[in-house]
């Protein structure tokens, strides 16, 4: 299991190929990956090597101290492809560079060897982009469309019964409210406006001006007009007295509402007509489904269909209306992002439409309860990180590709614009964007290249182009290519084309899909790898780099975004499905197969920091029952939740330790909060959470469960559908698995 952590084989370039010998010249994988770090030369050899070609592109990740993007401030670019000058080109008698893409001559510029900062001469090998693979330029005004905008948020937010009796407006007024100061505003310009909704829609007047909010009521849901505009939308620091006193009250506002209605999609016209001059960011809270007007939908999952092979219907949009509004908003610079409470059914998949294609996210809290600390915790530590995020603004993504070479479907959350260009109205931080490459003819370099590029405007109203330049080595050997392949870029690549066909076809297709390529893979090792007299194997022939990826195909398929069954409800799944396109390789792979250790015997040098701030994280272990011992207390993460588990036999002084229970039969099991205790092994425990967290960029804030062994079966049940080796919800372990691979591989009818 510790093999899934190893990093992917590096691409090995020909000597002579860079300008320099810089130690950056190779992207970071957590920014940017490919499925193969070699690459195939012929498109034969790709139909004969079966192996998918495809870039996981993380082009807004959160930076870590230590990382850093270098600032570039001039712009060279080919005058043919409009590829940006990097380390890859070839200079020609000084005044020339040869294009890496496409390979046409373009001239120097004459300041290109003279720093016009300190105007002094330089040497161009020490420039920026010519030793970093990822470098941002700062974008002058030909590269921008307007002036930049400021930052715009308008917090759409249901006031219905529904949102009053789980709580969900009180704790999103109060959790607004203490993180204004979070929202990245040095500069001053961030504008906000706050619409709420339930039969009718209800604006607020906040200016600078007024010392007390006043609110302005729309009751008319065909026609909805903004009442004295320019007082809806206000500077953040100007109004801020207001904005307080708004959100002080908006709790309590509506507390003795019976109104059980939901005019979601006038509210969210209101909102696109409050933006439409300047872009933004539409911030939506809904604990209900939406019943009037424009929008309204009604409860259509059936469980007679989960299960079947009419499932994926329930999957698909129910309407083109949440769609359809997510185009109009792409088209003026809008980013939809979604917080959903579903304390019954809210039509996910077709909600979530409007954040999908306008670079959005959407949360989900199915049983939101405010009464439940561990509800609370979660959701405004989210809110309020969601709140803190530096995003860019007004973005389009392009990837440019050696010729011969072309990006052929995309996956994640955007607009595509046209074959090549994505449109985000925002770039949410740590969001990946995938894309599927085609080979349409004979490469005849050494070398392939394939550059991203993101223009945006960053929150404080720089226009910026964060470039990427990935260099592969050519090959014609399928063994090299095979030896090259990044498993954790495949799995995330196949999970994210999974999804996207069990939504745009059916589940069962994908989880065929997932199970023929697995085999199709290991049946091609072994006619191309392996002797030709070998005969049938007992094992399963596969390089190291690509030893776990059976088991990673395994995970998918019992995965609550894939599995089959009748016990997963249609939200449920496509929050699910939502995050694996979202989700960069890395957080995905734990997402699929989680981390287990044990936590019972563990050594003193594990989640604590050593003398250099660093926390070393204990061994996994595999995901089998079989490794839990009578005594064991266990912890299972995979990015969205703790699982606990605790055996009966557990050591009273570790439970003590740990949760502040005398016993075993003291402790509840079920969602708690994880009590911090002045001990070393609470200090251990909760040390390895951060560090698993930080790892994961902190976006979530994953709920800790107890699972007792002679606990809740429906926890017991949660927890053996993680242990992805073991069978679980009439799905085979890994050597059921492992063994019908087998049989494939062996099998000439293949």
């Amino acid at each position: 299991m510790n093999d899934i952590l190893v990093p992917p084989p590096q691409p090995k370039i020909p000597p002579g190929i860079a300008l320099t010998q810089s130690e950056f010249l190779t992207c970071d994988p957590a920014q940017k990956r490919s499925t193969v770090n070699a690459f195939p030369a012929t498109p034969a050899l790709v139909k004969k090597s079966k192996l998918p070609l495809g870039l996981v592109i993380v082009p807004h990740k959160t930076l870590e101290e230590h990382e850093h993007v270098p600032i570039v401030t001039e712009i060279v670019r080919c005058r043919a492809c409009r590829t940006y000058i990097n380390p890859f080109v070839t200079f020609i008698q000084h005044t020339k560079w040869r294009c890496n893409v496409c390979h046409v001559q373009n001239d120097v510029p004459q300041s290109f060897d003279y720093d016009l900062i300190s105007r002094q001469p330089i040497d161009r090998l020490q420039r920026p982009e010519l030793n970093y693979s990822i470098v941002d330029y700062l974008a002058p005004t030909e590269y921008m469309v307007r002036p930049p905008q400021p930052p715009i948020y308008v917090f759409v937010i249901d006031v219905s019964y529904a949102a009053n009796q789980n709580g969900m407006l009180a704790i999103t007024a109060k959790t607004i409210l203490e993180n204004l100061d979070r929202i990245p505003n040095q500069d001053n310009r961030v504008k906000v406006a706050f619409i709420t909704f339930d039969s009718s829609v209800h604006f607020y007047r906040l200016s600078g001006e007024a010392s007390e909010p006043q609110m302005l009521v729309c009751p008319d849901l065909d026609e909805v007009y903004l009442p004295q505009p320019d007082d809806l939308l206000v500077n953040l620091v100007d109004a801020r007295p207001c904005i307080e006193a708004f959100l002080s009250r908006l709790g309590l506002m509506f507390n003795q509402t019976h109104n059980v209605s939901s005019a979601l999609g006038p509210a969210l016209h209101s909102a696109h007509k409050l933006l439409s001059a300047f872009g933004g960011k539409i911030t939506l809270f809904q604990s209900t489904l939406p019943t009037l007007q424009s929008g309204d939908l009604t409860t259509r999952e059936d469980s007679k269909l989960l299960g079947t092979p009419k499932e994926s219907s329930l999957l698909l949009p129910a309407n083109n209306f949440y769609k359809n509004f997510a185009l109009d908003c792409s088209k003026v610079q809008i980013c939809v992002d979604m917080f959903l409470f579903g304390n019954q059914y809210l039509d996910v998949a077709t909600l979530s439409s409007a954040a999908k294609f306008t670079g959005g996210q959407m949360f989900y809290y199915p049983g939101f309860n405010q009464n439940r600390s561990e509800d609370v915790n979660k959701y405004s530590y989210e809110l309020g990180q969601f709140l803190s995020n530096p995003i860019g603004l007004e973005a389009v993504l392009r990837v440019r590709c050696t010729r011969g070479i072309r990006a052929n479907t995309y996956y994640g959350n955007f607009f595509l614009r046209s074959t090549d260009l994505i449109a985000l109205p925002n770039v949410t931080p740590n969001h990946a964007y995938t894309v599927e490459l085609a080979l349409d003819e004979k490469v005849e370099t050494s070398t392939v290249y394939f550059q991203t590029a993101l223009l945006h405007t960053s929150c404080y109203g720089e226009r910026r182009i964060r470039v990427m330049t990935m260099a592969l080595p050519v090959t014609n050997s399928i063994s090299e290519l095979y030896q090259s392949v990044d498993q954790q870029a495949l799995a995330a690549f196949i999970a994210k084309k999974a999804v996207d066909r069990a939504v745009n076809s059916k589940l069962d297709d994908a989880r065929e899909a997932i199970l023929y390529k697995c085999a199709e893979l290991l049946y091609t090792f072994k006619t191309e790898l392996t002797p030709a007299n070998s005969g049938a194997t007992t094992t399963l022939p596969i390089y190291a780099n690509i030893a776990l990826y059976p088991l990673l195909s395994l995970a998918m398929l019992k995965h609550i975004a894939l599995r089959g069954g009748s016990s997963i409800g249609t939200d449920a799944r496509t929050a699910a499905i939502n995050l694996i396109n979202i989700l960069p390789a890395d957080q995905l792979i734990t997402y699929l197969l989680p981390k287990f250790y044990s936590l019972h015997d563990l050594s003193p040098e594990f989640g604590v920091a050593d003398a250099n701030g660093q926390v070393l994280l204990p061994q996994t272990l595999p995901l089998r029952g079989e490794f839990i011992q009578a005594n064991g207390i266990y912890m299972l993460y995979n990015g969205q939740s703790i699982l606990l588990y605790v055996a009966h036999a557990a050591d009273p002084d570790l439970l003590m330790s740990l949760f502040a229970v005398a016993s075993y039969g003291a402790l509840f099991g079920g969602k708690v909060t994880l009590p911090e205790l002045d001990n070393s092994f609470n200090k251990q425990v909760h040390g390895i959470i951060n560090k698993l967290r930080k790892q994961d960029r902190n976006t979530f804030y994953p709920e800790v469960y107890v699972v007792k062994e002679d606990g809740d079966p429906t926890l017991k049940l949660m927890l053996n559908t993680w242990l992805v080796e073991d069978r679980s919800n009439n799905v085979q372990d890994y050597n059921a698995f492992t063994l019908q691979l087998r049989e494939k591989v062996n099998s000439e009818k293949f």
